[in-house]
């Protein structure tokens, strides 16, 4: 038999409201077309469902039988439903992220108060690790999406949005810019102890590639996991590091002087990365369009 859910909704709404007119009224429909399709279901399944009675309608035996299974279909396909509207409109959801601690404090933090305000019923997973092991989360399908230090080596499968330009600077304490006279050739660093991100890191294969380009090898004091641990190093007098400067913008001219470079660092941006053959799920897209926004 090919009959239709609409059909058998009609018929849950008849037994609930035990009347053709108050199904009628439930449903928006004329008690012409609620009647003909009971009918229609009464001749398809080729059994009586209700009896008639002056004050509306009774389920027959079999009738009872048949709305105990219509009855849980009806009400899953409700819920289902009910719980589409709640995620379009992000009264429930999850997104998970991948990203840098460095990225997350200075990037995605300001986006997710602003998102979170909007929408605080969506629950929010942030993975902090290191870029080639959140690339394998994301294409496992553990992750929504990533938010990276771009560019970087490895993009196949992977679809790439910008968020922000930033600019790459080499900063010291007072003692060092004063040293430095705030401009120095970029082979003369060489002369100051430095104090750089340990590889693997995308901030740090920059960098290898931006000296890479000029012929120039820059060999670091100490190499540091932590770009929060490596700033206030610097801070304290230990070196030079290489910093963004959208980061430490708060700092400039205050505990952090930016050293000036011949040649001059290129700029990078930040992006989002997520997978080419997936379809995110509604959260995910809303926050993305938050942080793509030129308004």
């Amino acid at each position: 038999m090919n009959i239709n859910y609409e059909s058998y909704k009609i018929f849950y709404y008849v037994a609930m409201e035990g009347s053709i007119s108050g199904a009628a009224n439930k449903l928006l429909i004329s008690q012409p077309a609620v009647t003909w399709q009971i009918k229609s279901l009464e001749n398809q399944l080729n059994i009586a469902l209700f009896t008639r009675t002056k004050k509306g309608v009774l389920l027959t035996e079999e009738g009872k039988v048949l709305f105990e299974y219509v009855k849980k279909g009806v009400e899953s396909f409700t819920n289902g439903e009910n719980m589409l509207t709640n995620i379009k409109n992000l009264n429930y959801g999850t997104i998970s992220i991948g990203a840098s601690t460095t990225v997350s404090k200075y990037v995605l933090m300001p986006y997710l108060e602003k998102f979170h305000e909007s929408y605080p019923n969506i629950d929010i997973k942030i993975v902090n690790a290191l870029t080639e092991d959140l690339i394998k989360e994301l294409k496992n399908g553990n992750l929504d999406m990533l938010v990276l230090n771009l560019p970087m080596s490895e993009t196949k499968d992977l679809k790439i949005q910008k968020v922000m330009d930033v600019q790459d600077i080499f900063v010291g304490n007072k003692k060092y810019y004063e040293l430095t006279k705030g401009h120095v050739k970029l082979e003369e660093l060489n002369n100051y102890p430095l104090l750089f991100q340990k590889s693997p890191s995308n901030t740090r294969a920059f960098l290898n590639n931006y000296l890479k380009n000029y012929h120039i090898k820059l060999i670091p004091k100490a190499e540091i996991v932590s770009y929060n641990l490596i700033m206030d190093f610097v801070k304290s007098g230990f070196g030079i590091g290489y910093a963004t400067k959208e980061f430490v913008k708060e700092d400039l001219n205050k505990t952090l002087f930016e050293i000036k470079v011949t040649p001059h660092i290129p700029a990078r941006y930040i992006g989002i990365a997520t997978l080419n053959k997936t379809i995110l799920n509604y959260s995910a897209r809303k926050l993305i369009d938050l942080m793509i926004s030129k308004e």
